[in-house]
């Protein structure tokens, strides 16, 4: 059985690495490979002793084939589903259900949809989308309050799944595929709004419906309380609840899992209520009678582990509990033993078959990999543990089990960790919890109060804990071998005490550790220009040196470009240091991740066009203004600012735009110039003033390609081969403008996108000679759920 179950994960996960579908029937395949899975586990049955190698291969080989041929059914099912092309941007008058509890910002309310008929002619909208209400007028913050089960008459516009795509980023399109949500977009408060029914039959719009009324009475006992985010997604699993600052304190001490509805959550309630029924049931003579103690306890069990599941939102690591629970709930039942590992490989089997997509979520991993590895060091071992030693050696397996999969899926490990998750555990899972969930479905206020003290003074343990210098050790992203030698490494390391092989696991490791990424040469120029949508951000690597231009937008008041995708992008790979940020211009889709950076790498200065007494700079070391007269050399690369000129700070006319910080770098193997947002009066004053400096191979598109920028003059000043257009999906500008787009092609520059194509990566090498290696992260990163309309793979 576990063999199979283990051929039916790797053959799910397979599939999700693949860039296209595979051709042929499928379903056909998995029908076969259960057949024969079948007749290999008879076989087995009647003859263990006999060829248990060979049986054994034949169970992983078609686990792999059923997993494979699944996945691909599934896969091919939910693609069928989707938005033209045609009708991306379009009205569409749809009516549907409110299908999830909706999240409320200042922004808008944002909300999961199910189509149940699509009234505009000719349309196809997907049976499932996700949409947001803004304000009807700018600047208002009111929005009609929607409810779970509602049902609704909208008219909206659409588009595709379609997200940035950046080195060690996000991936939304995946995220979207799993969660079914096959188009996005928004209401269009100008045309039809109209609720129909107050409420739609159906149990998960019930559910739904039932985490709002919690969500709406912790609201109202508690406030504006600073951990009432908290509770709330202890609650009901709403992790949006918990502020920025939150989350990155229970990162840093390595406690984040404590703080959405985890498995140990639901495996404690679950547990309370089993002994509860248990010693009541016990007590009725007339009830134990009828139905043994154990058998009733079990079901009760059961049943609150699935009803705190699904109020939970049923996340990976809910979906996995409740599956072991399941089967255990059903061994006892029946009155028979099993083992901890055959529970966890059901378990996995279930979460597989109701979700192949759950491969690509990080709490899969790290979800089972931590019951694994308690499983590892506590089955079968000989001698009694005290209660002490058996809690430190769980949590020594768990840190040292996870941590390869934590440095591969997001390159740091709190280091503090187990002192945090030591008082963090207890107090959150046996005090918190239980008072909160109390104070939640009873109208008794002060049990909210108490556990927000509670909570508020673990909180204050934990902010302490997180300000420790070196609290989080950050490392690039590893290699898949390293990970996978790491895993080995574990295993041995954590195996019983007296194997000789324990030693060599440390050594097995060490490729995890010591394997570093390739970095520039001296006179190499390494650039990327990341996916923010619209918006600018661009990291420059010379040998030595690193710089990031530009920050991007804010998407949130809880997220920006800088925290969701520079940053990471840095941590990935291996840059711990950056030794300038260059911030162009007074514009939000260029500064929103500033605060960010300058809070997660604190650059050795700051070089910007905007008064350097704004918030947003506010504990960067040194800044300064953008001025011509500012060159400097780095590792064989000359950089250079073209503009703005001193002089330009005291026209109080000129736009934030046309202060732009322009830098031109020259390097062996040729030269880029960065354009920002300027615009025909700055693009007309560089040309006035040197056109032979303009001269580069490589240049970025000004504006975004806005039609009030790359004037003809310009782009024949520059002259370049390659212009990278930062741009985002679709944009509300309607960038680049035809015209723009007309003006580059007719004088053969070729163009590439960051929303066709990713993020953009060049590498010039000493001897590129004005001919950089170009790639297009979507291209290259290729999945079969991408949108890769226009996106192409690399360029030499």
């Amino acid at each position: 059985m576990r063999s199979l179950v283990l051929g039916f994960l790797t053959g799910i996960t397979y599939l999700q690495t693949l860039a296209a579908l595979p051709q042929g029937a499928p379903l056909l395949v998995f029908l076969l490979a259960l057949v024969a899975a079948a007749a290999l586990l008879w076989v087995r049955s009647r003859s263990p002793q006999r060829v248990p190698a060979l049986v054994l291969f034949a169970l992983v080989f078609c686990g792999v084939a059923a997993g494979f041929s699944y996945a691909t059914w599934r896969a091919e099912t939910r693609l069928s589903d989707q938005l033209a092309p045609d009708w991306e941007g379009r009205d569409v008058d749809i009516v549907g259900v409110v299908a999830s509890l909706p999240g409320v910002s200042p922004r808008g309310t944002r909300f999961e949809f199910d189509v149940e008929k699509t009234l505009t002619e000719n349309a196809h909208v997907p049976a499932h989308i996700a949409l947001t209400w803004y304000p009807e007028r700018k600047g208002e913050s009111e929005t009609p309050v929607l409810i779970p089960g509602e049902r609704w008459h909208l008219t909206v516009r659409l588009r595709r799944p379609h997200g940035t795509m950046n080195p060690h980023g996000f991936d939304y399109e995946a995220w979207a595929l799993e969660r079914n949500v096959r188009a996005g977009g928004y209401v269009r408060t100008k045309g039809t709004t109209q609720k129909l029914n107050d409420q739609v039959p159906g149990m998960f719009y019930r559910v739904d419906r039932l985490r709002q009324k919690i969500q709406t009475r912790m609201k109202t006992v508690l406030g504006d309380a600073p951990q009432a985010g908290v509770l709330i997604a202890l609650a009901i699993g709403e992790q949006n609840a918990i502020n920025q600052d939150g989350w990155r304190v229970f990162w840093r001490t390595g406690v984040g899992h404590l703080m959405s509805i985890s498995g140990l959550h639901v495996t404690m309630i679950a547990s309370l209520f089993y002994w509860i029924a248990f010693r009541l049931w016990g007590r009725v003579p007339a009830l134990a009678l009828r139905l043994p103690a154990q058998r009733a306890a079990t079901l009760v069990g059961a049943l609150t582990a699935l009803s705190y599941a699904l109020i939970a939102g049923f996340s990976v690591p809910t979906q996995r509990t409740v599956f072991m629970l399941g089967a255990v709930a059903i061994a006892l039942w029946l009155g028979r033993t099993t083992s901890g590992t055959r529970i966890l490989a059901w378990a996995l089997l279930a979460v597989l078959l109701f979700d192949p997509w759950a491969v690509l979520a990080p709490g899969c991993w790290l979800s089972f990999g931590a019951v694994a590895a308690i499983f590892f060091v506590s089955a079968n071992r000989i001698g009694q543990v005290s209660s002490l030693k058996g809690a430190a050696l769980t949590q020594l397996a768990v840190t040292l089990g996870l941590l390869p999969m934590t440095l591969a899926l997001f390159q740091e490990v709190s280091v503090i960790s187990p002192i945090a998750n030591a008082f963090a555990i207890p107090i959150v899972s046996l005090v918190v919890v239980p008072i909160t969930l109390l104070g939640a479905v009873l109208p008794i206020d002060f049990l909210l109060h108490l556990a927000h003290q509670i909570m508020a003074w673990c909180y204050w343990a934990l902010d302490f804990l997180s300000t420790t210098p070196n609290a989080v050790w950050q490392s690039h992203a590893p290699s898949k071998v390293a990970v996978a030698l790491a895993l080995m490494g574990v295993a041995l390391l954590l195996m019983p005490r007296g194997m000789g092989l324990r030693l060599v696991g440390a050594v097995v490791m060490l490729p995890l550790f010591l394997h570093v990424p390739a970095t520039p040469k001296e006179g190499e120029l390494w650039v990327t220009l990341l996916d923010v949508g619209q918006g600018l951000a661009a990291v420059v690597r010379t040998a030595t040196h690193t710089l990031v231009y530009d920050t991007g937008p804010v998407f949130s008041a809880e997220s920006d470009a800088g925290s969701r995708i520079i940053v990471p992008y840095l941590r990935g790979e291996g840059l711990t240091k950056l030794d300038a940020l260059i911030v162009t211009h007074d514009d939000e889709d260029h500064t929103g991740g500033v605060r960010s950076i300058i809070s997660a790498r604190n650059p050795s200065w700051v070089m910007t066009s905007i008064s350097p007494t704004r918030e947003i700079l506010r504990g960067a070391r040194e800044v300064v203004s953008c001025d011509t007269r500012d060159t400097w050399h780095w590792d064989g690369v000359d950089f250079a600012i073209l503009h703005p000129m001193a002089e330009d700070y005291n026209d109080p006319k000129r736009k934030n735009n046309n202060m732009g910080c322009t830098l031109k770098i020259t390097a062996p193997g040729g030269t880029l110039l960065l354009t920002a947002d300027i615009e025909k009066r700055s693009e007309a004053e560089l040309t006035a003033r040197d056109t032979e400096a303009l001269k580069a191979d490589v240049m970025t598109v000004p504006h975004h390609g806005s039609k009030t920028s790359s004037t003809d003059e310009f782009l024949d000043a520059v002259a370049p081969t390659l212009a990278l257009m930062p741009v985002g999906y679709r944009n509300r500008f309607k960038h680049p403008h035809d015209d723009v787009v007309a003006r580059y092609a007719a004088r053969g520059i070729a163009v590439m996108r960051t929303d066709e194509r990713g993020a953009l990566r060049l590498k010039f090498s000493v001897d590129s000679q004005g001919k950089p290696a170009v790639s297009g992260y979507r291209g290259e990163r290729q999945r079969y759920w991408l949108n890769l309309d226009g996106a192409g793979g690399s360029q030499e």
